[in-house]
């Protein structure tokens, strides 16, 4: 069909490959990866400001009708937690899900300018940036994106570049959990109320397992690229726990093989291993300013691909185009190249 055409080969396919080479050719050098990472960090904090407004007002900007008719359905109605009056916040993303999972890997970037600013008024500024997107992440109410961000913090303190630093962050971040659940203990008593909800984890495991009888079915070249076209196919393979038909798996690693078969799996996850080999490289021959940012890019897209567990992350049409140049520009033999340059 002409969307899943235009949805998976531009974005997931092509448009993957050309922004993983924006993201190399734009980023030369440290000054160049550091305006790199405050615009997505000025995208993030527009887009944060945004959920804020739609948490309080219910209101989407610039919605289409047609955005205002989906919200309204009966069968999108899990974007409001059971038993309460509270709704998910998708903001433009539509989806909270996919929402919490931009907030969570983007907030990294921030933070790995907090780091390595030099200057007070930047560092305060890097400051607001990541409060307003830690908020707009508790209104998602995204369980996956909560799970995937812990773990991107824990990479980020491994790649932080300093014990001084691992130990200060350790300490802030304590002290900002405890202030969170002092300040907000409504929405931390509904984010456990969502993550603990009948059928969240158990369809999720359902639709893995769908998902694999369609892959044990079409190993090597999968039913096709499509969201039409894995509805159609999955269905006779659908396990009586999925008790909803589902146009992917609500995992990226498994749509790529039920979709397009084991082989393109394997080749994804050597394209994403190989950019972090070489993302990691950089790290090691990088200065201790550049390595915190270095190390934010790291923590993205581990997040990001532990998000994709429970979500299609890697395979959606924007958070891809978001997280390949991001991944380019760290493991770019450019950073390296202008160090070693300006030491000779």
């Amino acid at each position: 069909m002409v969307y899943d055409a235009a949805s998976f080969y531009p974005s997931d396919i092509l448009g993957a490959l050309l922004m993983y080479w924006l993201g190399m050719l734009v980023t030369q050098n440290k000054d160049k990866l550091q305006l790199f990472f405050q615009l997505v960090t000025l995208l993030a904090v527009l887009l944060a400001a945004h959920t804020l407004f739609q948490s309080v007002t219910g209101t989407i900007l610039f919605a289409s009708s047609r955005v205002d008719t989906f919200l309204l359905r009966s069968d999108v109605d899990y974007y409001q937690i059971a038993s309460t009056d509270t709704h998910r916040v998708g903001s433009f993303f539509i989806d909270p899900n996919w929402n919490g999972a931009f907030f969570a890997l983007v907030f990294f970037l921030p933070l790995g300018l907090f780091v390595s600013g030099s200057h007070v008024w930047q560092k305060l500024l890097y400051l607001f940036a990541l409060v307003l997107i830690l908020l707009a992440l508790l209104y998602t109410y995204s369980t996956g994106a909560w799970v995937a961000f812990l773990i991107g913090l824990t990479v980020f303190l491994v790649f932080i570049g300093s014990t001084t630093y691992r130990i200060t962050f350790l300490l802030i971040g304590c002290g900002l959990a405890a202030l969170i659940i002092f300040i907000f203990p409504a929405q931390i008593a509904l984010q456990m109320q969502h993550a603990s909800g009948n059928n969240e984890l158990s369809l999720r495991i359902a639709a893995w397992q769908t998902a694999l009888a369609v892959v044990q079915a079409y190993p090597w070249f999968g039913v096709g690229l499509g969201h039409q076209a894995y509805l159609i196919h999955s269905n006779i393979y659908r396990v009586p726990e999925q008790f909803v038909l589902l146009s992917h798996p609500h995992n990226s690693y498994l749509e790529w093989a039920a979709m397009a078969g084991i082989p393109v799996l394997c080749t994804f996850l050597a394209l994403i291993g190989t950019a972090l080999y070489q993302s990691w490289q950089n790290w090691r021959q990088s200065d201790i300013q550049l390595r915190p940012l270095i190390g934010a890019g790291i923590a993205a897209t581990i997040t990001l691909s532990i998000n994709s567990i429970s979500i299609n992350g890697w395979t959606h049409f924007a958070l891809s185009m978001i997280i390949w140049p991001i991944l380019g520009s760290i493991a770019s033999p450019a950073l390296c190249t202008a160090r070693w340059r300006s030491e000779n």
